[in-house]
């Protein structure tokens, strides 16, 4: 009986562990939808609404049953997208052509693609985050003044915000992802400003807006990305999203207003082969994984803030 192409391929765990670890601080999409295994082909998403917030009767009188609690509910099926891209090492890079390339050569090639991969996500990401439609009327606000304003008044836009979440799933949001153009709008409000004057000569950072904004923290997207070679970069990320995401480690029980799904063991990468019409090694990677919201009213979408 034939092998399948999972049966037959060898995996490479030296450089499955690298594409693992790959980090980028330009891509912040995680911050929104914190990565989780996916459990079993076949799962469903978990989905939630007030149950972790709810005030339960635990007394238990003796001979009595024990309260049950079970947090979110079964939705929608998990379809995982499969992500799959090789990377490159050509001859020419290595002082001995007779050798397979030294675990450094293979690293680079799989941090390139990890980070074309990376991207791809964090486009995915912010297309699911920013589609107005996916928000009820509450968890939603097109801004009158932009951020860019000096005047604007950023900290009642995210106040309210933050009481649209609250009223909805019983705490505040604690993430607040800010596109780039609108940061810096930020960090030269007049408002803001005169929040540090006589305590900071620094320019204005994330953390500072944080404090001064009420939120755990604050992520800057600065990502771009090109349609095709002729075109100009566009900004990933040009809408602001409050956010409530688990604070230590993350399960797909936690109640969040997203999670990125990934499957068992993934990324991968197999084992190089040689390829002779263009006298490389190359390195085959594999992503399966895909963005969900679990629960929008863990959310609050602002538009035009830039």
């Amino acid at each position: 009986m034939p092998m399948n192409r999972s049966q037959a391929r060898v995996i490479d765990p030296i450089l499955s562990n690298v594409a693992l670890g790959f980090k980028d601080p330009e891509f912040i999409g995680v911050n929104l939808f914190p990565i989780v295994d996916s459990p079993a082909s076949g799962a469903r998403i978990i989905k939630f609404g007030k149950e972790a917030f709810l005030k339960y009767l635990l007394r238990r009188s003796p001979g009595a049953k024990t309260a049950r609690v079970q947090f979110g509910y079964d939705s929608d099926p998990i379809a995982l997208v499969q992500d799959s891209l090789e990377g490159v090492v050509p001859r020419e890079w290595m002082r001995d052509a007779s050798q397979v390339p030294n675990i450094g050569l293979g690293s680079r090639a799989i941090n390139s693609v990890m980070r074309i991969a990376y991207r791809a996500l964090e486009i995915e990401q912010s297309e699911l985050a920013q589609d107005a439609a996916k928000y009820d009327a509450n968890h939603k606000v097109t801004l009158g003044t932009a951020w860019t304003d000096p005047a604007a008044d950023i900290k009642a836009d995210i106040d309210a915000g933050k009481a649209a979440v609250r009223a909805s799933i019983g705490v505040e949001p604690n993430t607040l992802e800010i596109p780039y153009t609108a940061f810096q709008g930020a960090q030269n409000n007049t408002k803001v400003q005169a929040q540090f004057k006589y305590t900071s000569s620094e320019s204005i950072s994330a953390v500072m807006l944080a404090a001064f904004l009420g939120v755990d923290k604050v992520v800057v997207g600065k990502g771009v990305y090109a349609p095709d070679e002729d075109s100009d970069f566009v900004e990933i990320w040009t809408k602001a999203v409050l956010a409530y995401t688990p604070v230590n480690g993350q399960t797909i029980e936690e109640p969040s207003y997203g999670y990125t799904y990934v499957g068992e063991g993934q990324p991968l990468v197999e084992q190089a082969y040689w390829e002779q019409p263009v006298k490389s090694w190359i390195y085959p990677m594999e992503y399966e994984r895909r963005p969900y919201i679990t629960s929008m009213n863990a959310g609050y979408l602002l538009d035009g803030v830039q």
